[in-house]
């Protein structure tokens, strides 16, 4: 395996971070400002957007663009650094039309939009003249087995009729949001297989009978945009909205979240690294009992700890993406559920030491730890909870002993009577 990375992608990372520190850092105070009302800072992120834009720093996140299509069309290996330096200021990506969910719906139009649904959906979002929503998971089942979703998309005539209630649909009141893309139950038949009953449905956000409930926070905190309810009562659209097959819903899921759960890794290493910067300046400062807080054994350790499993955590997010980009998304599968458990809990992990450095500081809006320690645990539910991603990786260990079993014979030792 050859992590390096490309000279493209070194130039752009120098740009970038150079764009970051020049242009968005100084905007951050703004950006929360407004946000703290309640508000979504257009007015801070569209200048930058078109900074961004003329700087080359566009649409960095997709491999396979077209000749016309505006963007670098980098690898999923090239992108890892230059996510993991967005990661560090939160809100950033967008800057660089490379948040999400709109960097997963864009892949999926990428692969399974028609002609027309290019034209009117993605062409637009590649422009980041408009935002999109992913509604997926619901509030009523349990939504970590997607084939528990009731969410129905039933077919009638020409169109689609959807009935059901989504949540945590992050995005969906950005005031650019301009669709959803809606997974739902379209066959109910006990004579289809599970994983073939479902279908996505392209949605308009201004649909008669689609409603946004509320947007839910996290751990007390309240994003300007982020995870919103949706209630889609009888809501009508036409069948040309169906995206890709009917009942090959659960197979554009796949395609959808493999990369984009590794751009949330690559993010969460970024934010990492910033977690650990702050807690050694704060430590090389701040004294108690006559010492600095450097000098304590316990907080050396804590420092120790975090290099490395950042470090070990990045790795396995480069080898994701570069089993990505020679093998497929769906060849990756297990190496992204490794890196989307480990990612998660490492942020959980390191912040929980930076805030302790911190003190009562940590754990106020004066620094991002307290948001970025809620981001951490809220990463062990998204994207799939902890638990399905260990299963995927226990049954990859299982099947691989099955198709060895007896491999480990020679390595018993037995004593003589018994092997007599």
């Amino acid at each position: 395996m050859d992590f390096d990375y490309s000279p493209d992608c070194l130039a752009i990372l120098d740009t970038l971070r150079k764009f970051i520190d020049r242009h968005v850092l100084p905007a951050d105070t703004g950006w929360h400002r407004v946000a703290e009302r309640g508000l979504y800072p257009t007015a801070v992120i569209e200048p930058l957007k078109l900074l961004a834009r003329e700087a080359g720093l566009w649409n960095l996140f997709l491999p396979g663009l077209r000749a016309h299509e505006p963007g670098t069309g980098l690898t999923n290996l090239d992108y890892a650094p230059l996510a993991e330096m967005m990661g560090r200021i939160h809100w950033s990506s967008e800057v660089f039309n490379c948040s999400a969910p709109d960097t997963g719906n864009m892949e999926l139009l990428h692969l399974f939009a028609t002609h027309e649904q290019r034209e009117r959906w993605l062409e637009p979002l590649l422009d980041g003249s408009i935002r999109s929503c992913f509604a997926m998971t619901e509030p009523d089942v349990a939504s970590s087995d997607a084939t528990n979703m009731r969410t129905s998309v039933r077919r009638d005539g020409d169109e689609v009729v959807i009935n059901g209630r989504k949540w945590f649909a992050t995005g969906a009141i950005h005031p650019h949001c301009r669709f959803a893309i809606v997974m739902g139950v379209s066959d109910e038949s006990s004579c289809t297989a599970p994983h073939n009953r479902h279908s996505m449905v392209i949605v308009p956000m201004d649909t008669p009978g689609l409603s946004v409930l509320r947007n839910v926070t996290i751990l007390g905190h309240h994003s300007p945009e982020e995870h919103c309810e949706l209630l889609l009562r009888n809501v009508r659209v036409p069948a040309s909205h169906l995206l890709g097959q009917e009942g090959q819903g659960f197979a554009l899921a796949q395609a959808r979240l493999g990369p984009g759960r590794v751009h949330h890794c690559m993010r969460t290493i970024g934010q990492c690294e910033l977690a650990l910067e702050m807690l050694c300046e704060r430590a090389l400062e701040r004294r108690t009992f006559g010492k600095y807080l450097s000098d304590y054994s316990n907080v050396k350790d804590w420092i120790g700890h975090s290099r490395v499993e950042i470090d070990q955590a990045r790795l396995l997010a480069l080898r994701a993406a570069w089993r990505m980009d020679r093998h497929g998304n769906q060849a990756a599968r297990v190496d992204v559920s490794a890196i989307k458990l480990v990612a998660a809990q490492l942020q959980q992990r390191v912040l929980d030491r930076a805030i302790q450095v911190f003190g009562a500081m940590g754990l106020t809006p004066d620094t991002p730890l307290a948001f970025l320690f809620t981001w951490g645990r809220a990463m062990r539910f998204f994207d799939g909870p902890d638990e399905v991603h260990l299963r995927v990786l226990a049954q990859d260990e299982l099947g691989k002993a099955k198709r060895q079993r007896g491999s480990t014979a020679p390595y018993y030792r037995l004593a003589p009577e018994v092997a007599r």
